[in-house]
């Protein structure tokens, strides 16, 4: 298997070279990565023997990656003690910087009291999973978490915290704020959530989070008839209706073992929203929608292409919007759907030189794949095991916003260009005939679609105040001092045009899976036989160059993925299937072509 996995490798770096015939450099350490990643589940409390040593050199090639082109602080969570599943060393992003600015880095966040911030409130969210800073654009904090606990796990672990220290419930932070008031009021629900809400909150504010996209299709996850997961969208006591809320339900982790059961196509795969669970609607407010031409009432007939391609639109539109507020971005438990869209975010703004601008296409790999993945506890292990390939579909799924109009360049381009009072260009006539892939079809179900125009009644709950000054707003005169006040000038790069989707979603389908199936009509490499682990060659047409930077990180996930956890996804198996899984493994790194053509 060594020498198979070897071979694999060569033919996959051979593969993943451009047309010019240079391969593209690869991140060293990212078949280590990739190796560990599928090996175990990431816990910071377990960094010490041969896997410490190496999660110690993935968590330091993050630093030296992150300091490549900001300035950070760090939160200390040695041994997981803030969260199990969270980095040991948090970074938090406060400005960009240039080699000289360096050297008189001077932080705009007091690190100490953000820290008491952290620890009073990881309480509110599901496992601890506290509101985090992962990308900073333009001054603005984009964040994820897990959803806000429900009383089941919140009694739990606040017992447990409470029996098994003694009395001092650290969970609270510090000895004096529990008094024999709190722990005879732990009984009532109000007092309880009113307090590590407010501090959920609290932190929040601090960051100047005004957005919050929920990923959930569920108002509350539910196990064994009981409540052990909220939301925010249905908080009785209103406690979020300042912030601007939105329900844009995703399917779970789950729904991706169908992916990978119709031969990884995406294409006319449309979840089950009548299913019993599923009783969150699409929630967006107005404003938001009015400027995407995208027709939410059909969402419950979108694929999963289509899906994500629309939900991304209106991340990126919310980050690219005229105000000072970051964003937050969170599921359940905040490992599945949650990196998701915090990787693709990351890799489509990198892709128009808009963060992290002296990463390559490698290292920008590397660094998606081991923070917003590994670090924050993603059980790919788990995932492989039955089949929820959710971890491959996101990079498979670049190929989907390659187009100028995931860019948000064309947004700040808006933005930059005088008005005119000429007719149209031809540049204008190229955009009109750019066309939504909305469905032609429906699924006939009935669903419910909530628009609103404000975020809700504002709530009337009290709490206690910590001092401290919101860091988005130190962060936005920051980036502002560090940027010109004059506008960008971009140049206007004709659009490449859209492909037609196939006219229904009903016989896609109804398609039997087959490995021809494979092949994407937005794809835009040749392929060698018919795996989606084959590393694609790039076509001999010009590309823009947000298509050739996201089409280089594309290669090196399939290189690195095919000659790692692909071949070692083939398990022994007494039946015969295991000689179709290891053709597929064969052909996809390019060890033997099909019958159509061979390498």
């Amino acid at each position: 298997m060594a020498g198979a996995r070897g071979a694999a490798a060569a033919a996959a770096s051979a593969g993943s070279s451009t047309s010019s015939g240079t391969p593209p450099p690869q991140e060293p350490g990212l078949g280590e990565l990739l190796e560990e990643f599928s090996r175990t589940q990431y816990r910071a409390k377990d960094c010490s023997g041969t896997g410490g040593s190496r999660v110690e050199r993935i968590e330091k090639r993050c630093l030296e990656l992150f300091g490549r082109d900001y300035c950070y602080s760090v939160i200390q969570n040695l041994n997981g003690d803030i969260c199990g599943h969270y980095p040991q060393h948090i970074v938090f992003l406060e400005y960009e910087s240039s080699e000289k600015e360096k050297d008189t880095f001077q932080s705009t966040v007091q690190v100490s009291k953000l820290q008491d911030l952290v620890n009073r409130s990881k309480m509110a969210r599901c496992r601890g999973r506290f509101v985090c800073p992962v990308i900073l654009f333009k001054g603005k904090h984009i964040c994820r978490s897990a959803t806000l606990a429900g009383w089941g796990e919140l009694y739990g672990r606040t017992g447990y915290n409470y029996i098994f220290s003694g009395g001092a419930d650290d969970a609270w932070a510090d000895a004096e704020d529990i008094t024999e008031e709190d722990c005879a009021l732990r009984s009532s629900d109000t007092h309880l959530f009113d307090k590590v809400r407010g501090y959920d909150i609290k932190l929040l504010r601090y960051l100047s989070v005004k957005y919050i996209c929920d990923l959930m299709v569920e108002n509350k996850k539910v196990k064994f008839g009981m409540n052990v997961t909220s939301s925010e969208k249905v908080d009785k006591a209103q406690r979020y209706a300042d912030f601007t809320l939105l329900s844009i339900p995703y399917p779970g982790c789950e729904f991706f073992k169908e992916y990978k059961d119709r031969d990884y196509m995406a294409e006319g795969l449309i979840f089950n929203w009548k299913q019993d669970y599923v009783d969150a609607p699409l929630s967006i407010p107005e404003f938001l929608t009015c400027s995407l031409n995208i027709d939410w009432s059909q969402y419950q007939t979108w694929d999963l292409v289509q899906q994500t391609q629309n939900y991304l639109k209106l991340l990126l539109s919310i980050i690219n919007s005229d105000d000072d507020s970051g964003l937050l971005v969170h599921c359940i438990s905040g490992w599945d759907r949650t990196p998701l869209f915090i990787s693709l975010l990351r890799l489509s703004l990198w892709a128009d030189g808009l963060i992290h601008t002296s990463l390559k296409p490698a290292e920008v790999l590397y660094l998606t794949v081991a923070y917003d993945w590994f670090l924050f506890g993603h059980m790919l292990v788990d995932r492989l095991s039955k089949g929820e390939e959710i971890f491959f579909f996101c990079f498979n799924f670049l190929k989907h916003i390659i187009s100028e109009e995931f860019s948000s360049l064309k947004t700040q381009r808006r933005k930059s260009l005088p008005a005119r009072d000429s007719g149209f260009t031809l540049e204008d006539i190229c955009m009109l005939r750019r066309k939504d892939r909305g469905s032609t079809t429906s699924l006939g179900s009935d669903f419910s679609l909530v628009m609103e125009s404000s975020p809700g009644a504002a709530g009337s709950f009290t709490y206690e105040a910590i001092e401290l000054v919101p860091a988005g707003a130190q962060t936005q005169a920051a980036w502002r001092k560090s940027h010109s006040s004059s506008p960008q000038s971009v140049l206007w790069n004709r659009p490449q045009p859209s492909e037609d989707r196939l006219p229904s979603h009903q016989g896609l389908i109804e398609a039997k899976s087959s490995s021809s199936s494979s092949s994407n009509h937005s794809d835009n490499f040749f392929r060698i036989g018919s795996s989606p682990l084959e590393v694609p060659k790039t076509r001999l047409a010009a590309l823009s160059e947000r298509e050739t930077r996201l089409q280089e990180v594309r290669s090196a996930f399939l290189a690195a993925y095919s000659s790692t956890v692909g071949l070692r996804a083939v398990a022994p198996s007494p039946s015969g299937a295991i000689g179709g899984l290891l053709e597929q493994f064969v052909r996809g790194v390019g060890l033997r072509g099909t019958s159509s053509s061979t390498l």
